[in-house]
């Protein structure tokens, strides 16, 4: 009858209706998201594209984008500037962001790794053997390598310095220079004492030619070294989006330390590094950082 024909109208328009609005949502461009990174490998930005396969949301609700940085201050400008969308924040550039760029809306997300851990590695600092540098004091009037001022092991390393009466620009000059050139700045005496963070502290030839004059522990005792944040506003505007993003990483980082895939691991290591498998023995066992 009409009453009855009038209703199924209804229910049909209705029904039309709600397919549009899931058209219109499930045509929404994906979220965006620039993950940065300073170290390959021991940042999770530089591998976890590798595993794509495992991110069942990526390409869906978000985009993956990893940013190199030589060293995590540059990422507060970035984040700042909405150039960034979840930066690996090192304990020292944390405060920075939040004291002096003012970012009070920054969160932190998940926890990268942490330096000197009982049982695991701790960050090392070398210097030349046949430097005749044998203990801080030694280093005074002599050429100390940083990445960048403010890092985390930039900031060890001025700690551990200072507790020997060392201070910048008065008692030894500062070079900056990338992490993955460390080892050649010492070889080729442009530095007297550089920072060797993984995976490039286990260089044969700076194991071969440099020796170890302290360790991050040293100077700083357990460290919360790595962060990732992003801040509140993006939080909140992309929330469904963040979800998928960090359940599709709590999946990729599972696979990779998972022993019984520590060969496909160490394969990917080498692709990205161009170092041989074989260097990467160390990687996510308690030779690794925490």
């Amino acid at each position: 009858n009409w009453e009855e024909n009038m209703r199924f109208l209804k229910l049909a328009l209705a029904g039309v209706c709600v397919l549009g609005l899931a058209g219109v949502a499930n045509s929404a461009e994906p979220v965006k998201i620039r993950m940065s990174w300073v170290a390959p490998v021991s940042n999770w930005a530089s591998i976890v594209l590798e595993k794509k396969e495992l991110a069942k949301h990526l390409g869906k609700s978000y985009t993956l984008e990893p940013v190199r940085y030589q060293g995590t201050p540059p990422m507060i400008t970035a984040i700042a500037n909405n150039e960034l969308e979840v930066s690996n924040l090192a304990y020292s550039s944390l405060a920075i962001a939040i004291e002096n760029a003012g970012l009070d809306d920054i969160r932190v997300i998940a926890d990268e790794f942490q330096d000197g851990v009982p049982g695991y590695y701790t960050q090392e600092y070398f210097v030349r053997k046949d430097s005749g540098i044998n203990k801080v004091e030694d280093l005074k009037g002599k050429v100390v390598g940083t990445n960048a001022g403010g890092s985390a092991v930039d900031v060890a390393m001025r700690a551990m310095l200072k507790k020997h009466g060392l201070e910048a620009n008065r008692d030894y000059t500062m070079l900056e220079a990338p992490l993955p050139t460390m080892p050649a700045v010492l070889s080729d005496k442009k530095a007297d004492l550089i920072p060797a963070v993984l995976p490039f502290s286990f260089n044969p030839k700076l194991r071969e030619e440099g020796k170890v004059l302290f360790k991050q522990t040293e100077a700083l005792g357990v460290t919360q070294m790595i962060v990732w944040t992003a801040r509140k506003s993006f939080i909140d505007k992309h929330r469904a989006a963040m979800v998928d993003f960090m359940e599709d990483m709590l999946v990729i980082t599972r696979w990779f330390t998972d022993p019984k895939n520590h060969d496909e691991v160490a394969q990917i290591a080498s692709k990205i590094t161009k170092a041989p498998p074989e260097r990467f023995g160390w990687l996510f066992t308690k030779q690794d950082t925490y």
